[in-house]
């Protein structure tokens, strides 16, 4: 009996030992042809350029094109599912964030995902913080200004939108929920058309990632209110941190991650991450990154496990906000 054991567990060991053998061995091999990853909004937003930054890098890394697939709609839930319902075998891919992988859950009743279970978390990429920017001729000047003309006009301020539960949708539900205002959303396809309806004069304001807000107050095409970040940014001094504008609670960052989708072999996650965390070190990618205002996330921050524990903690974070402002969507 104890012979037969003995060659039940030398037969058990090696099984594993040639699995992790061939999954290692596999994992060497990766990627073998072009990887898509998907961004689940339009071209020209924050997480679109962010995508095509880490995709360039990787795309050398790793030998292998990352190509670049937008599938916008419902607030970046269209193009999440997608990842989410793709073969699990490391070629798609997805930047994820704030507004799809925590917003998402209180939002969509019927969400088809599950972003705690549903995915295997790569990394994250960068924190953006958010700008409150409103067109150049909008008459406030400054932040307490700005919270006195809402109060006073919110019947008539329209606010821009990349869907619901996109970043700057759920930013500005935490914004109104500060100051006590329901102004009236207007969504766009969108944070690039979100905002290019605010330079046109269509909307008043928006509350946006910091890569697209930069290059239109910098260029005095937009104002700024104020960032969600403890000291100022580089990239535009000129504008206030929340805290110093007298609104420190208005405090949210629009984290981006890459995630796959789940059973997607580990090898190839550890692949990616590792090839993402050099991405991260590496200077063309941090400056290209840092001059549009993204911070980069320290080592203890970054891979797998700390991308899952910030999901879980995001849930918890948003929930309860946007339940409170009795948002739901079918």
């Amino acid at each position: 009996m104890k012979v037969h054991r003995r060659y039940l567990l030398y037969f058990a060991m090696t099984a594993v030992a040639v699995a992790i053998g061939l999954g290692s061995a596999w994992a060497q091999g990766y990627p073998a042809r072009p990887v898509t990853l998907i961004v689940p909004f339009a071209p020209g937003g924050a997480s679109d350029v962010i995508a095509r930054i880490v995709g360039e890098y990787l795309s050398r890394s790793l030998a292998q094109q990352f190509v670049i697939e937008n599938v916008a709609g419902a607030g970046g839930t269209t193009g999440t599912t997608r990842t989410m319902r793709a073969n699990p075998d490391g070629y798609t891919i997805q930047l994820g964030q704030m507004g799809t992988h925590a917003a998402a859950v209180a939002l969509y009743p019927n969400l088809a995902y599950r972003p705690e279970s549903d995915f295997e978390p790569i990394g994250m990429i960068a924190g953006l913080p958010i700008v409150l920017t409103a067109r150049k001729d909008f008459p406030p000047n400054d932040l307490h200004g700005f919270i006195h003309y809402l109060k006073s006009n919110a019947g008539t301020v329209n606010v821009a939108h990349a869907g619901v539960g996109s970043i700057t949708h759920v930013t500005c539900l935490l914004l109104h929920s500060l100051i006590g205002v329901q102004p009236t959303f207007v969504p766009f396809n969108g944070a690039a058309p979100a905002m290019n309806a605010l330079l046109g004069g269509q909307v008043d304001y928006i509350c946006n990632a910091i890569p697209d807000a930069v290059p239109h107050i910098a260029g005095g095409t937009a104002k700024g209110y104020a960032i969600t970040t403890a000291e100022r940014s580089p990239a535009i001094p000129g504008v206030p941190t929340s805290k110093e504008a007298g609104l420190p609670e208005f405090d949210a960052s629009a984290w981006n991650g890459l995630f796959a989708p789940k059973g997607t072999p580990k090898p190839v996650i550890d692949r990616l991450a590792d090839a993402l965390d050099k991405a991260l070190d590496d200077e063309t990618v941090r400056n290209r990154l840092l001059e549009l205002g993204c911070e980069i996330p320290a080592k203890s921050k970054r891979g797998p496990q700390a991308l899952a524990a910030l999901v879980t903690s995001e849930i918890a974070r948003w929930t309860p906000i946007i339940k409170a402002a009795s948002i739901k969507v079918d």
